[in-house]
């Protein structure tokens, strides 16, 4: 069994813990431009598992950082969302979608710098902007 647990008290790592596994930021980057079905997550994200995506959606929906939302009974169906701390991480996910940007931009393959990349997280810094994400107030 992989281990899924750093051990380690320090922030960061307890962050890796919950966000630091494949495919998980792009879920976060894709849903900053709103709620999605999990259909729609594999279309966007080719490659992914079904069983992989559902494990990274309950842990996102676990530690608070996406919502879950029922939309049909018979089948059971559900759209996801970011919660206000999700939204938060989204800030830092557009942070790391700029260090790409500046320092790996250039040694790229050009195969790699899709406009849909380009698309999604322009989308993504717009929603940002159409709605900030206010500074939680610490105890």
């Amino acid at each position: 069994m992989a281990k899924t647990n750093l051990g380690q008290a320090c922030p960061i790592a307890r962050t890796l813990d919950i966000v630091g596994s494949r495919w998980t930021l792009l879920l976060v980057r894709d849903l900053l431009t709103g709620a999605m079905r999990f259909q729609d997550f594999q279309e966007r994200l080719p490659g992914i598992a079904p069983n992989v995506l559902s494990s990274r959606l309950k842990t996102l929906e676990a530690h608070g950082l996406v919502r879950r939302r029922f939309y049909s009974d018979h089948p059971p169906r559900a759209a996801y969302e970011l919660t206000d701390q999700g939204r938060e991480l989204g800030v830092a996910v557009l942070a790391l979608a700029r260090w790409g940007v500046r320092h790996l931009g250039p040694g790229l393959n050009k195969g790699l710098q899709h406009e849909e990349c380009f698309r999604l997280l322009g989308q993504a810094t717009e929603a940002l902007k159409r709605r900030p994400v206010g500074r939680a107030k610490s105890a």
